[in-house]
Formats: structure tokens, sequence, C-alpha cells
């Protein structure tokens, strides 16, 4: 894994999040991006080295809308750049780690993405992110 690449923010208002980020960080949102395999509404902010991906559900089938309705507003996962996806997926199998997807899948900010099941990585629901070039 080469860096975080992101940090992604569970929300309730797009909106509201939106502003409110944009107060807190000093610097607009420069994208924004609906995630139908997810069911997500994406926000993303650049500060620095490091990216705020915010995460708003489009329906109560949403990974967020259940993770709102059990925890709330707040950090969703940490994703971490890789070199190439399908080789760390299969590491990470081998060494144990439960993925919750079986193949890369698009994802926001075009990235192949995968995610690993929070009950292997101390709770943290962990994405792997390789550019989709």
């Amino acid at each position: 894994m080469n860096k975080v690449e992101h940090i992604g923010i569970a929300v309730s208002s797009m909106e509201n999040s939106i502003a409110l980020f944009e107060k807190l960080l000093n610097t607009p949102c420069y994208k924004q991006e609906k995630v139908e395999s997810e069911a997500v509404n994406t926000a993303f902010f650049q500060t620095g080295q490091t990216k705020i991906e915010l995460l708003e559900a489009l329906n109560e089938q949403s990974p967020v809308a259940k993770f709102l309705a059990k925890k709330g507003e707040g950090i969703h996962h940490i994703a971490f750049e890789v070199a190439d996806i399908k080789a760390e997926m299969k590491r990470l199998q081998a060494e144990g780690f439960v993925l919750l997807n079986e193949a890369p899948k698009r994802g926001a900010d075009n990235k192949w993405v995968c995610f690993l099941h929070p009950k292997n990585t101390n709770g943290v629901l962990v994405e792997l992110c390789q550019d989709a070039g």
C-alpha cells in the first residue's frame, strides 16, 4: 500500500456537509459524483496531500444508509492507494482478510476499488484504490 488515498465520511445531508467542509478546510469541493454501484453521492475535497470524500446515501438499501442508521455521521472508511489492486487483493486474502467484493469494481474518482470486511481490520472499513487509467 502506497499511501492513504482518502478518508471517507458518511453524511446525512450533502448540501449542508459541503458547506461545512468548505468552511472547515478553507477550500472548495472540487468534484461531485454519483456512484450507482454503491448507491451514494460523493463530494471530494483536497487539502495538501489529503483527500476527503463525503458520502450521502441515495436510498435506504445503500451501505451508507445502513452505516448512518447504525453509527450516525462520521468516518466511514480509510482508502489506501495500491499499484496493483488484483495482486493486493490476492495477497490480503492469503493473509486471512475477508474481501467484500470478489473482483475490483468501479468506484468514485476514476478508481478501481475493493473493500475489506471491518471484522478483520479492528472495526475499520478499509478500501483499496487503484487508478482506472
